[in-house]
């Protein structure tokens, strides 16, 4: 049978594709924002890890490291890119120095006393001084400890004192403290001169602040058991251990120029206080000073 091509049409066939609905939710960008916000997450923990690990003066010295050193740009004429519109053609290790509008002021004649102005912008090495030596002062104060470390986990004959060596946080800087126990004493019985153990400490701790520049104090501690031997007492006893203790360090190493006190305290800032007789009171404190602190 033939088909009358006048009368007969092919049907049209129309073909739709099914989409998968499912199919974005296989792409990377759900992945992207996940990932920013763990590591949000991540730095948000890590600010309040280091907000409960620092002290007050550590958290400042934190934030003054990062605080800009020039608060205001040039806000007429001129370029607001990098420099403010200042020319980078300036000699080698000096800081940019904010420029005047107008003309520079003219010194005086003389006898007029006069002399160059100020910059409106407080000096970048004056605005960071305080937080640059305080983390300054901080990395010397962690360095000292790993030394200390170091050295008596290398020490066979010192391993077993390493528990005596104390570093403490102070206001003034870090102290370190070295103390005795029931079966480790520093000193003779009554008197300034060092057993050989407490002597090996010292020089070890002598080793580690030999190449400081900080300043240091000394200061000797007694117990309260009453000492009284012709004019001696635990007031020069404590006294004359400090600066035994002083000896030593410079005789190791230690710029004698660089030591500010040496104090005896006898037993008045006691290591345990609910116990005045304890062996732990008797001890030699040795403070590393921030700088300009003492």
């Amino acid at each position: 049978m033939k088909l009358d091509p006048a009368t007969h049409f092919e049907p049209e066939v129309v073909v739709r594709w099914k989409t998968d609905k499912h199919a974005a939710h296989h792409g990377g960008a759900w992945k992207i924002a996940y990932a920013d916000f763990v590591t949000a997450m991540m730095a948000f923990f890590l600010l309040l890890w280091i907000i409960g690990a620092t002290n007050e003066d550590q958290r400042k010295g934190i934030a003054d490291y990062f605080t800009p050193t020039v608060i205001q740009m040039k806000n007429s004429g001129g370029s607001n890119g990098v420099g403010g519109g200042r020319s980078m053609a300036m000699d080698e290790g000096q800081a940019l120095r904010a420029a005047g509008d107008g003309k520079r002021p003219t010194p005086l004649a003389a006898g007029g006393g006069g002399g160059p102005l100020e910059s409106a912008v407080a000096s970048p090495d004056k605005a960071t001084a305080p937080g640059a030596r305080r983390l300054a002062d901080e990395a010397r104060f962690a360095k000292v400890r790993r030394v200390v470390a170091a050295r008596l986990a290398g020490d066979p004959t010192l391993k077993g004192l390493k528990g005596q060596i104390r570093f403490v946080p102070t206001r003034e800087g870090m102290r370190i403290d070295i103390v005795e126990r029931a079966d480790f004493s520093m000193f003779g019985s009554g008197t300034s001169v060092f057993t050989p153990e407490a002597l090996a400490l010292v020089r070890t701790v002598a080793r580690a602040l030999k190449d400081g520049p900080s300043a240091l104090t000394v200061r000797g501690h007694t117990d309260a058991v009453a000492y009284n031997r012709g004019d001696a007492n635990n007031w020069t006893l404590s006294t004359a251990r400090a600066d035994a203790t002083r000896r030593v360090l410079r005789d190791a190493g230690v710029d004698d120029a660089r030591f500010r006190r040496i104090e005896g305290v006898a037993a008045t800032d006691p290591f345990n206080p609910k116990d005045r007789t304890d062996p732990r009171n008797r001890r030699i404190s040795v403070t590393i000073l921030y700088s300009g602190g003492a």
